[in-house]
């Protein structure tokens, strides 16, 4: 798919699918993002007032507009571009996110832990973000969150945002794989060592930009051998984002020619991966 077939794709109340049928609120943050990267104005406008007409009451999105829980979406939205978003909107998504973290690393659920005589593991002693409020934090979400804050912050600096992404990227650091890399949540699971995927590998990595850290070194070798043999367009995306973060993503990669990109947010990643990467326009990082 290009940019033609993501105008094509557009839903007619704005939004877009993940492939097809009804709009969600992650494939139209993407779609839109590639659009406004691609200077593809009319149908980016179109997804914006998508966007700004889901949200909710507490200042974060759901899933869809049919659902009546913000979630792990609100990071996603906060990426975009303040001037398109517009500054009153986004301020609301970054309270929002500020305001939310992993079930486990709540006073309440600590304090019943203690009761209960059950022992800390140490991944939890630094809040992540969950999938949804009042359940754990994941890898995903947590990454999505630090971007959307980095960016917010380069802004207007603040030390309570700045605290708040350190205590995210001490998260990740804290969950990474044994082997290098990052599962999609915890680094043991059932007494076993979890093995990483590169889809979850990228996005962190993204997330550490900047971050001199022993354990970066060895996701970064993870990453670089998942970038050989992956076969997946969105893992593909992540780990070319997750390695140029750190600037070692291989001087003239190319995605396998036969790569199909089978839903939305995989073609609109690609889009922007290839746009900061041919013209240094990052939405991910640049405050536009």
């Amino acid at each position: 798919m290009s940019i033609s077939t993501l105008v094509s794709k557009q839903n007619p109340d704005g939004g877009w699918p993940y492939v097809h049928g009804g709009s969600w609120t992650e494939p139209t943050v993407y779609a839109v993002m590639a659009l406004l990267a691609a200077g593809e104005t009319e149908s980016a406008r179109r997804g914006l007032q998508w966007i700004r007409a889901a949200r909710r009451s507490d200042g974060g999105w759901p899933p869809r507009a049919e659902i009546d829980q913000s979630s792990w979406v609100t990071g996603l939205v906060a990426l975009l571009p303040l001037s398109d978003l517009g500054a009153a909107v986004h301020d609301r998504a970054i309270e929002w996110l500020l305001g939310t973290q992993g079930k486990e690393t709540t006073r309440i659920y600590r304090l019943r832990e203690w009761l209960l005589g059950m022992p800390t593991p140490v991944e939890q002693d630094f809040p992540g973000w969950p999938w949804v409020p009042g359940t754990a934090a994941w890898v995903g979400p947590t990454s999505i969150a630090i971007l959307a804050l980095k960016k917010d912050e380069q802004r207007r600096p603040s030390a309570k945002v700045a605290d708040r992404v350190q205590e995210g990227q001490r998260f990740l650091l804290a969950r990474m794989c044994k082997e290098g890399g990052w599962n999609h949540g915890s680094s043991n699971a059932l007494g076993y060592a979890a093995h990483p995927y590169p889809e979850t590998t990228g996005m962190a990595l993204a997330a550490l930009r900047g971050i001199r850290h022993p354990k970066i070194n060895l996701a970064i070798r993870v990453a670089l051998q998942f970038l050989n043999d992956c076969r997946s367009a969105d893992a593909l995306n992540w780990l070319r984002l997750g390695l140029r973060a750190h600037d070692q993503l291989p001087v003239g990669f190319c995605p396998p020619a036969d790569l199909t990109q089978h839903t939305i947010p995989e073609t609109s990643l690609d889009v922007l991966v290839t746009t900061a990467e041919q013209q240094g326009r990052d939405l991910f990082v640049n405050v536009v």
